[in-house]
């Protein structure tokens, strides 16, 4: 490896896949979303580039480790207890492998993601 190698999100052109919500995830609005994936482990157990959605609200259901760092917008992402988190611009998170219940946007929101996602 060499200084090549490194994968410099903000300068790495790649393109991005729009895509709705499968029917049985979505709870309200069918938010139009779009995700650019900059770089995958040769493993393909670790991933990271930036995602966004328009409004609405899913089901989540987290197999996989996940750092999200919000670059705008807003969301309330809530447990299976009711308990909710908001978060917005300049929020940095970990959601564990595990976790389950709703993500909405609240105002169209986009941030970088890094997940990892342990063998079975």
């Amino acid at each position: 490896m060499n200084i090549n190698s490194i994968v410099d999100i903000s300068n790495n052109k790649t393109e991005s896949e729009h895509y709705h919500l499968d029917d049985e995830k979505l709870i309200s609005g069918n938010p139009a979303q779009a995700v650019e994936n900059h770089f995958s482990s040769p493993c393909d157990q670790f991933h990271c580039g930036v995602w966004e959605s328009e409004k609405g609200s899913w089901k989540v259901n987290y197999t996989e480790s996940e750092y999200c760092e919000i670059l705008a917008g807003s969301s309330v992402i809530t447990d299976e207890n009711g308990n909710t988190i908001t978060v917005n611009e300049g929020s940095r998170f970990v959601i564990p492998a595990g976790f389950s219940g709703t993500w909405e946007v609240l105002d169209s929101c986009k941030k970088i993601y890094v997940m990892f996602e342990a063998p079975p």
